[in-house]
């Protein structure tokens, strides 16, 4: 397969050489001729626009700054969707958003060709060690068909669903592992002027089950919410203290905690309703009532254990 990869910054750049390292012919445009100077060295082939990309290349990798960019890289003059050929796989790794993914691939099947949206997880790192995370939108089979460029670079490839589900799936993760870093602040301020030394704090999260061993996912959740099994394995009730002493001891030394506040009302309300002899995690349903949603997995896809939490 010829791969031709458009945008060549950061996370891109890096992509475009695990590619060409493997063995894929390589095309390569970005608005900076000079961004594509190693590259071009390394054997990689020049193109002056997007269009002249996909003329050449079976498979079409974006990997721009946003949706603008991504909108005028495809459906711009001399972009993507004036010259790409009938069959060939465009792959969008921005972070996008979901609704102009479709706009695009719509116009995209209009021409015979496909379209996948595979967003980036794991930073620039990542990018440089080739061991990326591929959250993937669009159809599986086309998916399979270039797992082959996608593998030299991912250290993992998630098939998420339809097209617009890769971008979904990165925006909901982004804003989650952004709000824990928010919480963890609040939490690391609170026991550094508490008393406890910053370096010492942070060793013990690193190696508490939180942190360190991603818990929720590998235990907790598939335990308890994803199953709608919510048997008491760490009581509600024994949350909420927990809760109402971090908060008197925030009050004590005069740390604002706004986000855990708002944590602790959750459990409150869920107090009020008689929870509190069943297990932590049923507080969650609270915003499954407000979303209109459920959180529930299959049960093969759910752990049949039922660990004790020791917090």
């Amino acid at each position: 397969m010829r791969v031709g990869f458009i945008g060549l910054g950061n996370m891109g750049a890096p992509l475009a050489g695990f590619v060409l390292r493997a063995g894929f012919p390589l095309v390569v445009h970005d608005l900076r001729r000079e961004a594509a100077t190693t590259l071009l060295e390394q054997g990689a082939v020049w193109a002056d626009s997007p269009g002249e990309v996909a003329t050449q290349c079976e498979v079409i990798c974006t990997c721009v700054p946003g949706p603008p960019e991504m909108q005028a890289v495809a459906l711009g003059p001399r972009g993507i969707l004036e010259r790409i050929q009938p069959g060939a796989v465009f792959i969008d790794h921005t972070t996008n958003a979901p609704a102009v993914v479709r706009h695009v691939g719509t116009m995209v099947e209009e021409r015979q060709a496909h379209m996948l949206d595979a967003p980036l997880d794991g930073g620039r790192e990542g990018a440089l060690a080739g061991q990326l995370t591929l959250f993937v939108g669009g159809d599986e089979a086309v998916l399979q068909r270039v797992r082959p460029v996608l593998d030299v670079f991912a250290k993992s490839v998630v098939w998420v669903g339809e097209l617009g589900a890769g971008s979904i799936t990165k925006l909901v993760h982004n804003a989650l592992a952004m709000s824990i870093d928010l919480v963890l602040a609040e939490c690391l301020t609170l026991g550094a002027k508490a008393g406890v030394a910053v370096p010492r704090l942070v060793e013990a999260f690193g190696e508490g089950c939180i942190v360190a061993n991603n818990m929720s996912f590998t235990k907790r959740l598939p335990a308890t919410l994803f199953r709608g099994d919510f048997a008491a394995r760490f009581a509600l009730k024994l949350a909420y203290k927990d809760f109402r002493l971090a908060s008197e001891l925030a009050a004590h030394h005069g740390v604002p905690t706004r986000l855990l506040d708002l944590c602790q009302s959750e459990l409150l309300e869920a107090m009020n309703r008689s929870w509190g002899e069943e297990d932590r995690t049923k507080a969650s349903t609270l915003q499954e009532e407000r979303a209109g949603v459920t959180l529930r997995l299959p049960p093969s896809a759910t752990s049949t254990s039922r660990p004790r939490e020791t917090l």
